[in-house]
């Protein structure tokens, strides 16, 4: 996959300033100098958008459609959204552009690096849900979740980056839920709260949001 043009559809506000600065990160580590990704961004109110997630719907299928399409005329050929729950909603589309999808990236690396079990942490809907659980299933990569206790504390972390409330207290809660599942486990980080809280590259750690990111540098000519 080369890209020519890479457009970001613009959501929560954090989240895809997260993305920014990753894109611009990497793309300077590649290219040196004073380099910053080149992108198209067309940002959505994601008040609109959020008020429909978690479950897929008719309405919210209708609505991303159509953020979609504003960035057509940009000319984009390759396409990121800073929302893993989005792409479930994404993959119904009757036409899908071309994404560059954190699911089926994540799944690819996870088999490449020899994984067929693996813990995944995202926002309470993703780790309840079955959308993720059947995509790692089929691939023969089994699903393990934390603890209930654990999962309501990885659901707080979620909610206050959003806001931008959260604690240095929370963040090592956090990191030690990480460290302690890392140790015999492939981590899977499916939520891009997540990975604005969890900045320590680490063994075992899968983060959708990097890799998502990682591919398109990889990939820009």
């Amino acid at each position: 996959m080369k890209i020519q043009s890479l457009g970001i559809l613009g959501l929560g506000s954090r989240s895809t300033l997260f993305y920014i600065k990753e894109l611009n990160r990497l793309y300077h580590n590649k290219k040196s100098g004073y380099s910053t990704c080149p992108f198209k961004l067309w940002n959505a109110n994601f008040d609109v958008l959020n008020n429909l997630l978690p479950q897929p719907s008719k309405k919210l299928t209708v609505l991303v459609d159509n953020y979609l399409a504003e960035l057509q005329p940009l000319q984009v050929d390759a396409i990121l959204i800073p929302n893993i729950t989005l792409h479930e909603t994404i993959d119904k589309l009757s036409i899908i552009p071309k994404i560059i999808h954190p699911v089926h990236l994540t799944i690819a690396k996870l088999k490449e690096d020899g994984f067929n079990e693996i813990v995944l942490m995202g926002s309470l809907h993703t780790m309840e849900s079955n959308y993720l659980k059947a995509a790692f299933n089929k691939q023969c990569i089994a699903v393990v979740l934390p603890d209930a206790e654990e999962r309501l504390i990885i659901e707080g972390v979620r909610k206050h980056i959003y806001w931008e409330t959260e604690s240095e207290e929370l963040l090592k809660e956090f990191a030690n839920v990480i460290k302690k599942y890392s140790t015999n486990y492939a981590v899977v980080l499916a939520c891009t709260e997540l990975s604005v809280a969890w900045d320590t590259l680490g063994v075992n750690v899968f983060d959708m949001s990097r890799i998502q990111i990682e591919t398109a540098v990889k990939n820009i000519e």
